[in-house]
């Protein structure tokens, strides 16, 4: 274990890491949501749009039936419930680690039942029934600020009395000067409201049995406040953060946003929230929740790389059948090694395994033990530049990500060489492109018999790492012969 930072988030099943980043994508099914109402009504468009936010980059879907903006109309729970359960459900199966936005009890308690590992309450677990929900489940629980009357910081505004003295002499009357002498409003009291809210109800939850560490603070930047103070409590951050909950920026597209950068159409607010959002994580904000996931993702990924020391322990699994097999696995480890930010730490020796999944020939495997500093889904494009630098040759049809780490449908056939990203210190994701760990690796023998090189006691070790670990005699691609040294270096 290579991090400083250890904190995790509990919600429900799932024990998100803090080490990192990490991003919550927002999936509004409304017809009136402020930047994006009305793009995913219906199920299909909703659960497509989550999806590919986790091929994005999301940790996280958030789902939400009613609109909060400035003028909404507010939902029953019985329309809301229409809008959101098909879509947790969806996504719950898909294997996303999903957060319902509500704050309806009963909505919030049935889509928990359905799977859904969080309960983002935008009035901050005020009604009791809400708190008895957290206090039945497990879910993680997002408390936020909405003081609905207002900060009332219009009143609180720091006011410098100018001396009223003239020079002698004088006969020309005074100009009218404001008393209005600082930018931003006094912190202390905007600061006391809205930490004084965040810890009372998170009190108010530990006292009903909720965990300290399923419960995450998020200050409602946009909710009732002027930008002023949004800009206030955005610099307040590090304030917040020492309260020691995981702490959200959820300052997507709001409109201080659009007011810091220059931009009236929340749409193009994009870039500037990823800035505010990197301010927000420098400060020490974990959990990060937009709209558009895949720009502050980049974003967010690169700042990280440069700005944190944070190598991760992995394996990725080597596989060849067409050629000689054992330099195919050669080259392949001398490429990962090239990729930035990342190394080879040990390769395994090759291994002659049974053919697996639909292919037709033996297979000579290994793991690559690496340590890497990028983001698991850039770290998975680089592989797949490996797999072509090899000369993979793809079924027409399959996507460039088919049959990856987190593969559903594993590909079969010949291949120069196929490289899954199969475990990552501190790492959990669903998709299309990437699950981690895969999903399958428990129950390949042609991974677990290698790693035997490079660990003592693979099994005990991923077992440790929740991985469920098939007996050795029910195992697919039985390890049939040693091949030797894989001489990568």
């Amino acid at each position: 274990m290579l991090r400083e930072n250890y904190a995790t988030w509990r919600c429900g099943a799932h024990e998100i890491s803090l080490a990192r980043p990490r991003i919550m994508g927002i999936l509004n099914v409304t017809p009136d949501s402020f930047s994006d109402g009305g793009e995913n009504l219906s199920l299909d468009a909703a659960v497509a749009r989550g999806l590919a936010m986790l091929d994005e980059g999301a940790d996280i879907i958030d789902v939400g039936g009613e609109s909060t903006r400035p003028g909404h109309t507010p939902v029953s729970s019985e329309e809301e419930a229409g809008r959101v359960v098909p879509v947790v459900r969806a996504l719950v199966e898909a294997g996303a680690v999903v957060s319902v936005d509500t704050r309806h009890a009963d909505v919030a308690r049935m889509c928990v039942r359905l799977g859904a590992s969080i309960v983002n309450d935008v009035s901050g677990f005020t009604d009791p029934e809400m708190v008895q929900v957290a206090a039945d489940t497990d879910c993680g629980c997002v408390v936020m600020h909405w003081n609905q009357g207002g900060l009332g910081t219009h009143a609180t505004r720091r006011q410098v009395l100018l001396d009223e003295s003239r020079p002698s002499g004088s006969a020309q009357p005074r100009p009218v000067a404001s008393q209005h002498r600082f930018t931003l409003p006094d912190q202390a009291p905007i600061m006391r409201q809205v930490m004084g809210f965040l810890g009372d109800q998170a009190r108010t939850l530990m006292r009903a049995g909720v965990s300290r560490d399923r419960i995450c603070m998020d200050p409602g930047a946009g909710f009732d406040k002027y930008a002023d103070e949004d800009v206030v409590i955005q610099r307040a951050t590090r304030s917040m953060a020492s309260m020691g909950y995981p702490l959200m920026c959820a300052v997507s597209r709001k409109r201080f946003v659009g007011a810091l950068g220059g931009e009236a159409d929340p749409a193009a607010r994009d870039a500037a929230t990823a800035g505010v959002c990197i301010s927000a994580i420098e400060n020490g904000a974990r959990i990060l929740r937009v709209h558009n996931v895949a720009e502050v993702a980049q974003a967010v990924n690169a700042y990280w790389a440069v700005s944190h020391k944070d190598a991760r322990q992995g394996f990725v699994s080597l596989g060849s059948n067409v050629g000689n097999r054992v330099a195919n696995l050669a080259r392949a480890a001398q490429l990962i090694d090239e990729i930035p930010l990342t190394c080879v730490v040990s390769v395994s020796h090759a291994y002659e395994t049974e053919p697996a999944y639909g292919i037709a020939t033996p297979v000579a495997n290994a793991v690559a033990e690496i340590r890497t500093e990028l983001h698991p889904l850039v770290l998975m494009g680089k592989l797949l530049e490996v797999e072509d630098q090899l000369g993979r040759i793809r079924p027409k049809g399959e996507k460039d990500d088919a049959s990856r780490a987190g593969a559903k449908k594993p590909g079969s056939g010949p291949r120069t060489i196929d490289c899954d990203l199969v475990w990552v210190d501190g790492e959990s994701h669903a998709g299309a492109r990437l699950t981690l760990p895969h999903p399958r690796l428990g129950e390949r023998d042609y991974v677990i018999v290698p790693m035997e090189d490079l660990m003592h006691d693979p099994e005990r070790f991923l077992t440790h790492a929740g991985v469920a670990v098939t007996p050795r005699e029910e195992r697919v691609g039985q390890v049939t012969a040693d091949l030797g040294e894989v001489a990568w270096e």
